[in-house]
């Protein structure tokens, strides 16, 4: 199963168990140019090309949750966010030294982060 299928099992049944909201999170790799000309077939033409990275930093985690928090009476006046940050592989490919430090930082401050390579994974992560 490619990791694109495993990532939309899990966001599937994290809304099934009311686990949190989840939020598929992209980066990508684009071009753009001073001038863009459209091409009569349909294609575009980048006069000065020059390459710029979208979206969130190196190492983000595939998807964010906001976990819904039960409040005790302990925390009542105390500031609670509680974030999950998902990084989802198949069953042989490894996370890079990028994503494990993005995982290591969001734990350090209390969020649930971790790699899964199942749905069973990332409830897992996001239950604590």
């Amino acid at each position: 199963m490619n990791e694109h299928d495993i990532q939309n099992q899990i966001r599937i049944e994290i809304s099934n168990q009311r686990l949190g909201v989840s939020f598929r999170t992209n980066v990508g790799r684009a071009w753009t140019g001073n001038n863009i000309h459209k091409n009569a077939d349909g294609s575009m033409t980048i006069m000065d090309p020059r390459p710029f990275q979208t979206g969130l930093p190196e190492g983000y985690s595939d998807l964010t949750v906001v976990v819904p928090m039960v409040i005790t009476p302990e925390m009542v006046g105390k500031q609670i966010a509680v974030a999950g940050f998902i990084e989802v592989k198949n069953k042989t490919r490894k996370a890079t030294p990028a994503q494990l430090n993005f995982i290591e930082q969001m734990q350090s401050i209390g969020a649930r982060a971790g790699v899964a390579r199942s749905v069973e994974d990332a409830i897992q992560i996001l239950r604590g």
